[in-house]
């Protein structure tokens, strides 16, 4: 039995990487084009072909996790060791060096491309983590319950103060340089609280399970294994369709506030001195909506399993994104409404991912004998890189081709364009999401036949 202390460390883990995640997902479009002066096209380009490279990456560090051997365990150690890198690279993201057009694109590319490795350095062994903790489906449930609502807590955090704290440290001066140095320090604050929870991730949980056998497969082996996990290949193609609605919405939004509703013209909303504007009120509730999204999805799924779980979770937000099209400028009641049950959702659907992932480690280690956790859970990883790439590229490549200007009054086209990044795009999303999920073969009653033969053969 797993204490409360430790579902709670591990939660802390996916808390730091979602505050960085999420500022990446909902202000690093808008800060590119908007602060460091890059053209949207030319940032959907970088996003996606940084990227992918990225994404290969990803089962790289799966196959080296794997091979780990410490006093610590396989996957803990990477918690310890990469925390301060992880800071460190997010920070430089942030800064804006008065270079050339040509060296402040080399500049993003290197240090863009740095986060996401040292994030995919620290997350595939922290996701992987779950698969070695607990033995019992159930209790992985719980423990992916615990991840994404500390996930969304940390999400809602960076949402909701990022904006005042980029205000703050600028001292709500519009003028390019100082809004630079207010992104630049609001980031600090925020890495700063990331290195701190994934000590405390590192300090408060165990590496339990292990595998049937202690020798480890060839990669090749390993490899073979994985493209013949029919499973795995379906929570790839559904992991990806979910982030890519997940990625076009969150980049969006704040164009959506800025250039359709035009926040400017409505009072800012202040608690304890601190100003909020409409986006992060509205990323923030997103957040919010995704924690009951999160704390339902283990009690609905074990009454109607996973798979059912997450297909109607999809079709649901799948017609509420089609109707916020016809939202106008003045709906923001409705606009609130629509983002909390939308949000509520795509809360419920990431937890079940996790969980299924590490379902499909038990099936591959019945069918083969050999446990490679790490590469199976580096794949969802990428899955979640490729679908963010494609997202943001896809929003980057389309506000170039609908006129897009930063900082300017748009065109009637350009508007259009970004009401469809809140609706008709990310609901293409969903429906691919559906498709892929209604074909998974891992029901509830399969995996307590697999639990059972596995700890036969742990006891052998």
């Amino acid at each position: 039995m797993i204490k409360l202390t430790e579902k709670i460390g591990y939660g802390f883990g996916d808390m730091a990487s979602s505050m960085f995640w999420k500022l990446f997902g909902a202000y690093l479009m808008i800060f590119y084009t908007d602060v460091f002066g890059l053209p949207a096209a030319v940032v959907g380009t970088m996003f996606l072909i940084t990227r992918i490279w990225d994404s290969a990456f990803d089962p790289i560090v799966g196959v080296v996790a794997d091979r780990t051997h410490s006093r610590w365990g396989k996957f803990r150690p990477y918690l310890l060791w990469l925390a301060v890198p992880f800071g460190i690279i997010g920070i430089l993201t942030f800064v804006t060096p008065d270079w050339s057009p040509t060296g402040k694109l080399i500049y993003a590319y290197v240090t863009y491309s740095l986060m996401m490795m040292i994030y995919s350095a620290i997350n595939v062994p922290y996701a992987s983590l779950l698969g070695v903790m607990s033995p019992n489906p159930k209790e992985r449930n719980t423990l992916s319950t615990y991840r994404m609502t500390f996930a969304y807590i940390g999400s809602f955090i960076a949402l909701l103060l990022f904006m005042p704290l980029v205000n703050f440290f600028s001292g709500n001066s519009k003028e390019l340089a100082d809004q630079q140095t207010g992104w630049t320090m609001a980031v600090v604050v925020i890495a700063i609280l990331c290195i701190v929870l994934f000590f405390g991730c590192f300090a408060w949980t165990k590496e339990r399970v292990k595998p049937i056998k202690e020798t480890q497969n060839p990669l090749k082996e390993d490899l073979k294994d994985l493209f013949k996990n029919k499973p795995w290949w379906i929570l790839l193609g559904a992991g990806v369709a979910a982030l890519v609605f997940n990625s076009i919405r969150d980049g969006a939004t704040v164009y959506y506030f800025k250039y359709f509703v035009v926040e400017e013209d409505y009072a800012t909303v202040s608690f304890f001195g601190m100003s909020f504007v409409l986006s992060g009120l509205y990323l923030a509730l997103g957040q919010a909506a995704n924690i009951i999204g999160v704390i339902a999805a283990a009690p609905v799924s074990n009454r109607i399993g996973k798979r059912n779980t997450y297909m109607w979770a999809m079709i649901i937000a799948t017609v509420l994104s089609v109707i916020f099209y016809w939202f106008d400028k003045e709906d923001l009641i409705w606009m609130f409404v629509f983002q909390a049950l939308i949000s509520v959702c795509a809360g419920s659907i990431f937890p079940l991912l996790w969980s299924m992932y590490a379902d499909c480690a038990d099936y591959s280690e019945l069918k083969t004998g050999n446990r490679a956790t790490g590469l199976i859970f580096s794949s969802s990883s990428m899955s979640q890189k490729f679908g963010w790439a494609i997202g943001t590229a896809v929003t980057g490549w389309l506000l170039g081709f609908f006129g897009f200007q930063a900082n300017a009054v748009q065109s009637e086209e350009a508007i259009s364009g970004i009401k469809m990044f809140l609706s008709f795009l990310p609901a293409i999303g969903t429906i691919l999401s559906v498709v892929f999920i209604s074909m998974y073969p891992l029901t509830e009653n399969k995996m307590k036949d697999i639990t059972t033969e596995l700890e036969h053969k742990r006891q052998l």
